[in-house]
């Protein structure tokens, strides 16, 4: 892992990006391509490729990045409409930069599969 991602030079504020939440260990900013009205990315700032890559030294930094998707849905005011949260693991999963980050998206029913228009009926 010694190329920089974008990620890195997001972190390093190399290039800018829409931040909407940063901490000592974590950074959130504003998808450039985004899939809902509230779509953001939450990152760890130590890089971590793929959830391959998570382990019992790494495992704290993957929990803070729910912890802050939940923070930023109470404060933006759709934890309780619901939102989504998603995770992609390399190139058939979907992952196109490789350090893991966490999909946080809200602000409009989410369909199910996730490329459906309408939601899943309750059971």
């Amino acid at each position: 892992m010694t190329d920089s991602t974008i990620f890195d030079k997001i972190i390093n504020k190399e290039i800018p990006a829409d931040v909407v939440y940063e901490d000592e260990h974590t950074l959130a900013f504003k998808d450039i391509n985004p899939q809902a009205p509230f779509h953001v990315l939450v990152i760890p700032k130590q890089r971590i490729a793929t959830i391959n890559d998570v382990n019992e030294h790494n495992s704290h930094l993957i929990g803070n990045l729910y912890v802050v998707a939940a923070k930023l849905a109470k404060e933006h005011g759709f934890a309780d409409d619901g939102y989504r949260v998603v995770m992609n693991c390399n190139e058939d999963g979907g992952q196109t930069v490789y350090h893991i980050h966490l999909h946080l998206l809200a602000g409009k029913p989410m369909g199910w599969p996730p490329y459906q228009d309408r939601k899943k009926e309750l059971i």
